[in-house]
């Protein structure tokens, strides 16, 4: 059993990435793939492009905090550089950055107006919803570590895929 995925997605990390590069070229690295993808048995599914792939989980096993690895691939002298990102599906990372967004905003214009209020001379109270709204914002962060817990074990899984369709260790 391989742990150097496991060493290496240890620690938290939003959106993990590696870079590694590899003697196949592009079209083989992409053929190497498509065709580890159409084995029976094959624990991922994935969009196979020339130039970029994602690869995620099949429906069945997926759950809200399912990982994806989106892979690019880059010709060199030498074969191909691979640049993988993991990361959440991409209605789950656009909700937190609009939740995130929405929170900052929000702060903004309430420390704004509190402290025009105070140096108006008058009450500065809804100054006390920046704590809260920090509270919020910390929660949801901490929502967020959770869910990448989750997709820990799913996130190793699709690492060895890729490792085994290019015959590399990362």
């Amino acid at each position: 059993m391989n742990n150097s995925a496991e060493e290496q997605f240890s620690g938290y990390r939003v959106r993990p990435r590696f870079k590694v590069e590899t003697e196949y070229a592009v079209e083989e690295v992409v053929t190497r793939i498509k065709e580890s993808l159409k084995k029976e048995g094959s624990p991922c599914k994935g969009q196979v492009h020339v130039s970029n792939t994602t690869l995620y989980l099949p429906q069945e096993e997926q759950h809200y905090w399912s990982p994806q690895l989106s892979l690019s691939f880059e010709e060199t002298e030498t074969g191909c550089m691979v640049r993988g990102l993991y990361g959440p599906r991409p209605v789950v990372w656009t909700m937190f950055v609009f939740f995130y967004s929405i929170i900052g905003v929000a702060i903004l214009f309430i420390s704004v107006m509190g402290y025009s209020y105070l140096s108006l001379g008058k009450s500065g109270t809804i100054l006390w919803l920046v704590p809260i709204l920090l509270f919020v914002f910390l929660s949801l962060y901490l929502v967020a570590h959770f869910g990448q817990k989750l997709g820990h074990n799913q996130m190793i899984t699709l690492h060895r895929f890729m490792e085994e369709c290019m015959e590399i260790t990362i």
